[in-house]
């Protein structure tokens, strides 16, 4: 443990770096444009945003410099007590922290105003790295998938606590990290059905196909029986007899189904595919204890779980989300239009994109962001000026290096001597693809609006300086792995 012996400029992989600082100046120069005027013109003013974000850029390559130079040691050393430090301040932030926007998510340090949960994911991620390399680990054990979790989720509670939902959701990134050292398919797949599941309760809950049954609920019935035959399939190919047993089952009700419409009986048609999915359930947890396999229970939960969580939606969307959060997602699924409202911002994001064209009106003459139609245009929405200024070539060259960063970044962690660093490879490279994709997607409107910067483009000293340390002791990590020549 301490500061490097051999040489860190030899062994650091520099194409990482180039990308790092490619991405630093072209947001550099979104965030300028974003915000200039004739009476601030110079791109040094250190009164204005982009002379701030100048600052900070300076900051963190000091950082990135600083953190090359400490052993990779040093940090699994320290991992706990990272950790326990960032908790520590997330829960003071729920209490001191000022209300900004509805949130209380950002402390006051003097002229400085920072938010914790930004530096909260490269600790989780060093603390996951380090539980997940000790000895004899193993993932399915009940007392590691417990505590792996709780790494996890207790930084997310905690940031939900201070009312940033953007913030929280992006530590469900790790779940790819999990994925990656040996968690079944189905885990992730749950979370993609739990998704569609909810999407389906809202856009089409309120569309009935009979006075007591809608298309939703039906919808729903037919997605969990045909991924339960689906996973069955994939997970366990050789039970055959199983999977014959269940599309008998299946069949029958179906039949069931089709008699009960043909009847004038008040009876919801998606009832009889209740009992059925209920029925499978307990097949496949009879032949899990009775075969001792895994994946029946797991595909025998998934199918109850998803009827459950279906009756839980309304409950969620109506009690649990926030007004704000409510409207968004129903502009998004198209249920109500608010183009002045809840709308507005992603109205005018696309806007601005689309009339970027293919070539861009060129630097400093985008009309959307020097009127200031876009709201946030230099953090959250920064992505529609490089959509607008530099059009389709632009976008596709800022897509293409963080797309080039990821796969490079994917190469360092799969070199990994040890799982620590491979670990903690993976989790930079989940929260940053986590990052980008919702970020770019709720910029398009094809994601509801939640609120996370774009990494090393949006304006914000904390989120780039979080980003920075996050990448930057992964390169440490890997510089010293890397043998020396």
């Amino acid at each position: 443990m301490g500061f490097r012996q051999t040489s860190v400029w030899h062994n650091v992989d520099w194409i990482t770096i180039v990308l790092y600082l490619a991405i630093l100046i072209v947001g550099w120069g979104c965030v300028y444009s974003a915000g200039y005027n004739f009476d601030n013109a110079s791109i040094f003013d250190l009164d204005q945003r982009f002379g701030k974000q100048l600052i900070w850029i300076g900051i963190c390559i000091i950082t990135a410099m600083a953190l090359l130079l400490i052993d990779s040691d040093f940090y699994q050393y320290f991992s706990y007590f990272i950790y326990a430090t960032i908790i520590l301040i997330l829960i003071a932030t729920i209490f001191l922290a000022e209300d900004v926007k509805g949130s209380r998510s950002w402390l006051t340090l003097g002229p400085l105003t920072v938010q914790p949960a930004e530096f909260a994911k490269f600790a989780t991620a060093l603390a996951l790295a380090t539980f997940m390399n000790s000895y004899n680990f193993k993932l399915f054990s009940l007392k590691n998938s417990l505590a792996t979790g709780a790494i996890i989720l207790l930084p997310m509670v905690l940031i939900l606590l201070q009312k940033e939902t953007g913030s929280a959701l992006v530590f469900s990134a790790f779940l790819l990290v999990l994925y990656r050292e040996g968690m079944s398919g189905m885990i992730l797949y749950s979370g993609l059905l739990a998704v569609t599941i909810f999407i389906l309760s809202i856009k089409f809950g309120g569309i009935m196909i009979s006075d007591t049954t809608s298309f939703g609920e039906v919808s729903i019935v037919v997605l969990t029986l045909l991924s339960g035959i689906v996973m069955l399939w994939m997970y366990q190919p050789t039970k055959g007899k199983i999977r014959v047993l269940l599309l008998k089952i299946i069949s029958f009700f179906t039949v069931v189904t089709f008699v009960l419409a043909l009847t004038p009986l008040k009876i919801s048609y998606a009832f009889p595919g209740y009992i059925c999915i209920f029925i499978c359930a307990i097949i496949l947890l009879y032949y899990a204890l009775l075969d001792k396999i895994h994946d029946f229970a797991l595909i025998g939960l998934l199918m109850a779980g998803s009827i459950a969580f279906m009756f839980s939606v309304n409950y969620l969307f109506y009690n649990v989300l926030q007004p704000h959060q409510r409207i968004r997602i129903e502009v998004l699924l198209g249920l109500k239009e608010d183009l002045n409202g809840a709308g507005y911002n992603v109205n005018q994001s696309k806007i601005a994109i689309g009339s970027g064209g293919i070539t861009g009106k060129g630097f400093l003459n985008g009309t959307q962001t020097k009127l200031k139609y876009v709201p946030e245009q230099d953090t959250d929405f920064i992505f529609c000026t490089v959509g607008e200024e530099k059009g389709f070539i632009g976008v596709s060259i800022v897509l293409g290096l963080y797309l080039v960063l990821l796969l490079r970044l994917i190469a360092l962690a799969e070199r990994q001597r040890y799982s620590f660093g491979r670990i903690y490879g993976y989790s930079v490279v989940s929260i940053l693809f986590f990052h980008i994709t919702v970020n770019v997607g709720m910029v398009i409107g094809l994601l509801p609006v939640i609120g996370i910067p774009l990494p090393l483009l949006s304006y914000g000293g904390s989120s780039l300086w979080a980003f920075t340390i996050l990448l930057f002791i992964f390169l440490s990590i890997d510089a010293q792995t890397k043998p020396s020549y």
